[in-house]
């Protein structure tokens, strides 16, 4: 049933991001990148099954594709935030053009074996991992705002265009030239992509503030999805998804060979069905999230890739498995389309590089860990069985929206409009001074104190994901009316990127606790620099000139 609270309605078509000349020439691009992937997907798969009969090793050609998005995949959307997204994304190509012309020189000489193939996979899917974060997040450089939902949905139908046409080339190529042929043509197919983003003269936005180091924009980017509940909870549904629905993706060339008893060709022409199901899937994306909520979206797509996934494992014949894919893929890439819609509409543009690192880092997780689960099971008790455990599983997981209900999504949460004006200070300061301590008080009306206490734990979760430490809310004893919020950064820049990074939903939360602010005089906001013993050196002849007092930042 549709949920008109949760409903969201979408101002533009599916294809009307392609109007726009940047975005369709990174897209047709991409397409081609994507479709070399699922050739090279096809080959590797179905050389495994050539070289080893192991199901565990067939399925862990999938994982190895996938493993390093889940492990990389924060580092890389800190890279994607911190520097140059183009450059980034050439950098990443060219990690992903070496794995393959590798693995093509290596099955040219016939020196080709199942450790090395999952390693050279592996440097393939890092290459993707990096590439991931920065790509997705400046498609809304590409895109006016009110096209990003559609432009997100057309990425995924670039994948999965790809994946409908791709599999049935790759059968092809590979039952006429080989797994080799197969990785050439991989190698080949970076090359648009490469050249696009090579021309593409991107304007580049300085910041107000120098960027963050490695390390500090990792954590940044943690703390931010941590002390976001939405994020988390699409997360979670991504990471539950992923290992619930990896069973087709990991043992597709199991299903082809020993379910259907067929070859490379009817390997490729399963995993063209599941998508053109997916490219359908994505087509609809807009009417499904016009006329539904996304928690009962995701509920759907469940149950109806668990049921499909019930016939896939109990059907002999070609036509109904392929007749099953097609449903089972146009309901995966529902489900994740939300999932990723949700994650890139809720998270601004300073962390947005971070926060789709998560989204991907979940779901490449979940597939991961998904097809070892699914590979193993199918080692053990056959493929026929492995596939009904995972529909059983899916046909569950809708139980899950009981606790964790999937977020409404609204518009993109972008900073807010007006910039905050720099603290006036008169104790001189470098970016490093700190730690700097903030005492904000109010003064409430005591039969509004209940009220206020529960908004504040709502600004603690905006304070925090936004790089404050040690936050708390404190009532005084003697004044009840009197409370102090108080919070720390570790750093003057620190504190100052705090304050930069409010969003609009963000500072009206922070509007509605000052409303809550009664009395003559107005909220006093304490800003002090916390000294340790020890932290401060100078002689009893000289000024005020600690570790401090080196000449202050501009900002």
């Amino acid at each position: 049933m549709t949920d008109a609270s949760q409903a969201i309605p979408t101002a533009e078509s599916i294809a009307a991001p392609l109007r726009h000349g940047l975005f369709r020439r990174i897209w047709l691009a991409s397409l081609m990148s994507n479709l070399g992937l699922m050739i090279h997907g096809v080959g590797a798969a179905w050389a495994m099954t050539q070289m080893t009969s192991s199901a565990d090793m067939v399925a862990l050609v999938q994982t190895s594709l996938m493993l390093p998005i889940m492990l990389f995949a924060i580092t890389a959307g800190a890279i994607a935030d911190m520097f140059d997204r183009r450059i980034v994304g050439l950098i990443a190509l060219l990690i992903g053009l070496s794995g393959a012309i590798a693995l093509s020189t290596l099955a040219w000489l016939g020196m080709l074996t199942p450790y090395s193939m999952l390693a050279l996979c592996f440097v393939i899917g890092t290459g993707m991992a990096l590439f991931g974060p920065a790509w997705q997040a400046s498609v809304s450089e590409q895109v006016p705002p009110e096209s990003l939902s559609s432009a997100v949905a057309l990425n995924g139908i670039s994948f999965n265009i790809a994946r409908s046409f791709g599999p049935a080339i790759g059968g092809v190529i590979v039952a006429a030239g080989g797994a080799m042929a197969a990785f050439v043509s991989n190698a080949f197919l970076y090359l648009p992509l490469l050249v696009v983003l090579y021309l593409w003269r991107r304007k580049l936005e300085p910041g107000r503030l120098p960027p963050e180091r490695l390390n500090r924009a990792i954590i940044s980017g943690v703390r931010y999805v941590a002390n976001s509940p939405s994020i988390r909870i699409v997360l979670t549904r991504t990471l539950i998804t992923g290992i619930a629905g990896s069973s087709i993706l990991a043992l597709m060339a199991l299903i082809a060979r020993d379910l259907l008893g067929g070859g490379a060709q009817t390997f490729g022409l399963i995993l063209g069905a599941f998508g053109i199901g997916a490219v359908i899937g994505a087509l609809n994306i807009t009417m499904v999230r016009k006329n539904f909520s996304s928690e009962a979206s995701v509920r759907t797509c469940a149950l109806t890739m668990g049921l499909a996934i019930l016939v896939i494992s109990t059907s002999k014949m070609i036509v109904l498995t392929a007749a099953a894919l097609v449903v089972a893929g146009a309901a995966w890439m529902l489900a994740v389309t939300i999932f990723n819609i949700g994650v890139q509409l809720s998270a601004p543009r300073w962390v947005a590089g971070r926060a789709l690192a998560t989204f991907q880092a979940s779901i490449s997780g979940g597939v991961a860990i998904g097809s070892w689960l699914w590979g193993h099971a199918a080692n053990m008790t056959g493929v026929r069985q492995a596939l009904m455990y995972s529909a059983m599983v899916l046909l569950v997981s809708p139980a899950i929206g009981l606790w964790l209900r999937m977020p409404p999504v609204a518009g993109r949460n972008d900073e807010a409009i007006d910039v905050l004006a720099d603290p006036e200070v008169k104790l001189p300061l470098t970016a490093r001074s700190g730690p700097v301590v903030v005492e904000i008080e109010y003064r409430v009306v005591q039969d509004k104190a209940r009220e206020f206490h529960a908004l504040m734990q709502q600004v603690q979760l905006t304070r925090q994901r936004n790089g404050a430490y040690g936050w708390s809310i404190a009532r005084d004893i003697a004044d009840p009316e009197l409370w102090t919020e108080r919070y720390h950064c570790p750093t003057w820049m620190d504190y100052l990127r705090q304050r930069s990074r409010s969003t609009q939903s963000e500072r009206a939360l922070h509007q509605q606790a000052i409303a809550y602010h009664s009395g003559t005089e107005p909220i006093r906001i304490r800003r002090m620099l916390e000294r340790p013993f020890g932290s401060v050196r100078w002689k009893d002849d000289t000024p005020d000139r600690g570790q401090d007092t080196i000449t202050p930042i501009s900002t």
